[in-house]
């Protein structure tokens, strides 16, 4: 049986396991609880009947959250155009071309999002057992190959973020802290569902939405009743 601290258990204690809690409420919950010295981030876990094998089932987009993630990013650039190299500097927290690719081959890391223009990608796609583990290899769907890296950058600073399904059919999104009001992450969970549930797998017949739980880093999980979400979308 897996233990828990007092603390976590004196947080379980609150909250009704048997209960489907309206999402505002939920929200306002986990932020009445946290009881942690840092800002928390809170996360949705949307478990949708699909099975990512087959590949009409497999889900992977992007959103951008209305009032952000709450998280500064770093963003590195590669592309072949000097010219461009040179304008993003102050846009980008790393800019280059051949000569980054040799360094993230050499172990460096130390960004949270990679963009690239589709000329170079053949010589970024040989990174794929560097970057693919960490979810950071550039893809057309998840917006990061384009050639419009100015728009890119802005939308990935102000919110925007890539999900997909794992392999047990459930998708994994934080979207925002808890210092965030209340109201804010409401929207930024409705914004991520609307998203999820505009792009429907075609192969993804029947009941689409399983469950949905919100927690934060260091506490439980709430069960939320989607359908209110989903009442609440204009």
């Amino acid at each position: 049986m897996r233990k828990h601290s007092r603390r976590f258990q004196k947080i379980l204690e609150q909250i009704d396991r048997s209960k489907l809690y309206k999402p505002m409420d939920a929200i306002n919950l986990l932020q009445d609880l946290s009881s942690v010295k840092f800002v928390e981030t809170i996360e949705a876990h949307m478990a949708l009947d699909l099975d990512p094998k087959y590949a009409d089932q497999q889900l992977r987009s992007t959103v951008i959250l209305p009032k952000g993630t709450g998280k500064k990013i770093r963003i590195a650039i590669i592309t072949k155009n000097e010219q461009v190299i040179q304008s993003l500097n102050e846009e980008a927290d790393i800019v280059g071309s051949e000569d980054l690719i040799q360094e993230i081959k050499n172990g460096r890391l130390d960004f949270d999002k990679l963009i690239a223009t589709p000329d170079i990608m053949p010589s970024v796609a040989k990174l794929g057992k560097i970057l693919g583990p960490r979810g950071l290899m550039p893809s057309p769907k998840a917006g990061t190959v384009t050639t419009n890296l100015y728009d890119a950058v802005k939308q990935f600073r102000l919110g925007k973020l890539e999900y997909r399904v794992d392999r047990s059919g459930i998708v994994h999104v934080p979207f925002g802290k808890l210092n965030f009001s209340s109201l804010d992450l409401n929207l930024n969970l409705a914004a991520l569902y609307n998203s999820i549930d505009k792009n429907r797998p075609s192969g993804s017949k029947g009941k689409y939405w399983k469950s949905i739980y919100l927690s934060t880093t260091m506490g439980p999980s709430v069960l939320i009743d989607h359908l209110v979400i989903k009442e609440n979308i204009v």
